[in-house]
């Protein structure tokens, strides 16, 4: 038994798991007309909304993503963080706690898949195997062991079923939302849906993110900032990641340090986030909190966790540079050039909606166009950029799926600004991209 209670068996079949989505769908239509009879009773009208978005409802939703994992709960991450513009925002609430919500496996089934993946003697290959594990997550969760020669490494295990039921998860979770009404008829959510399939179909083959963890470690070898695992390649398959262990404190910790490090540290980041889409066209897409960890020690920054990584094509690359060099110069008309390049509709929409989008753009360009250090917890820029974006919701027939290439890489920029804000850190961000730029 997890030490925390927090066990659920994985459902691994196509049928189990879509059995599983429908009882969230009848729970949650069950609790809103339980919710809607009340408010009538009240003498109250509600609206579907309303009687969607209740606490009560909010908790059936993520408990049960939460138990299946898998492509389901992983879209609803990407979902909570990435598309503040599509989705309103109590659903992004509701979806942000699949973020610390992850169940872990009961023993006979972790017992299952290192049998699968090693077949049955595979305690002979590790003198030591905890079956705590020291982190759960939406597609696996990591364990601890010794090897025969004596390496202290970790084993990232896959969820079983995660895998073969990745499109399915993914169309039933786009056929609730639908239902739901939270989203615009109008808008055209194929391309996401195709482009997240096709992502996380990545992240669940573990021997790409081996060749993610690879490139790494090789490109940063030499930059005594960062800690990248060692790949033991030999304990990899495509459903087990095996690295060396790299210990270090939650990267939030850093918030007790004196403000130099603080910013140090931040500053470190997002200088590397810069280095990966400008320089390796190769970004770690994913900066939940828990894929760093920070050694008191050393001041040293471990990396965890590559297999969000994604490659970004020239193009997009090129067009956002002229996005930030836009930004930097402040100018409007060259920002909104580089917006549809990339992918943003931006001029055919209503008037507001299109200054809302800009101001959205000019929030972001301030961070990187002060002239001194900035402090994005001081400047309020999280409630700010939330103004904006609550704004968005009464022209919902403007709203368009964001380019794929820039969601993925807001999240890891929204990530970093949020880090920063957590933490209190000043950074002066100007000349880190001008380095770059």
């Amino acid at each position: 038994m997890s030490k925390n209670g927090n066990e659920a068996s994985v459902p691994a079949g196509r049928l189990s798991r879509l059995a599983r989505m429908t009882r969230i769908a009848a729970s949650v239509a069950g609790g809103m007309v339980a919710e809607g009879a009340r408010q009538i009773r009240d003498g109250n009208r509600p609206r579907i909304q309303d009687l969607l978005l209740t606490p009560q409802n909010a908790k059936r939703i993520s408990t049960e993503l939460g138990k299946l994992r898998g492509a389901a709960m992983k879209l609803g991450q990407m979902l909570s963080m990435d598309a503040g513009d599509i989705i309103p925002k109590e659903l992004a609430e509701i979806l942000a706690r699949l973020r610390s919500d992850a169940h872990t496996m009961p023993r006979q089934q972790l017992n299952r898949a290192l049998v699968k993946a090693y077949g049955k003697t595979w305690r002979e290959q590790f003198t030591s195997f905890e079956y705590e594990p020291l982190a759960a997550a939406s597609i696996g969760q990591v364990h601890r062991a010794t090897t025969l020669n004596g390496d202290d490494i970790v084993l990232k295990i896959q969820y079983p079923g995660v895998r073969r039921s990745i499109n399915s998860d993914i169309d039933n979770v786009a056929i609730l939302l639908r239902m739901s009404g939270l989203i615009p008829k109008k808008m055209d959510l194929a391309p996401l849906l195709v482009e997240a399939k096709a992502q996380l179909h990545d992240e669940a083959n573990y021997l790409t993110e081996a060749e993610y963890l690879r490139a790494f470690g090789k490109a940063l070898g030499k930059d005594k900032r960062f800690i990248v695992p060692r790949l033991h390649q030999h304990l990899t398959t495509d459903s087990i990641l095996a690295m060396g262990f790299a210990d270090g404190a939650p990267i939030e910790s850093i918030a007790e340090l004196p403000q130099t490090e603080r910013d140090r540290v931040v500053a470190a980041l997002i200088e590397l986030m810069l280095h990966e889409l400008f320089t390796l066209n190769m970004v770690q897409t994913d900066a939940n909190f828990a894929n760093y960890r920070y050694q008191h020690e050393n001041g040293r920054i471990v990396l965890l966790d590559f297999g969000a990584t994604r490659r970004f094509a020239p193009e997009f690359v090129t067009a956002y540079r002229e996005l930030l060099k836009a930004m930097l110069a402040d100018n409007q008309s060259a920002m909104v050039d580089a917006a549809e390049t990339i992918g943003y509709v931006v001029n055919d929409v209503h008037p507001t909606y299109r200054q809302l989008l800009i101001d959205v753009f000019e929030l972001v360009g301030e961070v990187f166009r002060a002239d001194a250090p900035y402090t994005i917890k001081g400047a309020r820029l999280s409630a700010r950029m939330t103004e904006k974006t609550l704004a968005m919701k009464d022209y919902r027939n403007d709203w368009h799926a964001p380019p794929i290439d820039a969601i993925f890489f807001h999240r890891k920029l929204a990530g970093m600004f949020l880090l920063a804000s957590r933490v209190d850190a000043q950074v002066f961000m100007r000349p880190l991209l001008e380095a770059v730029l």
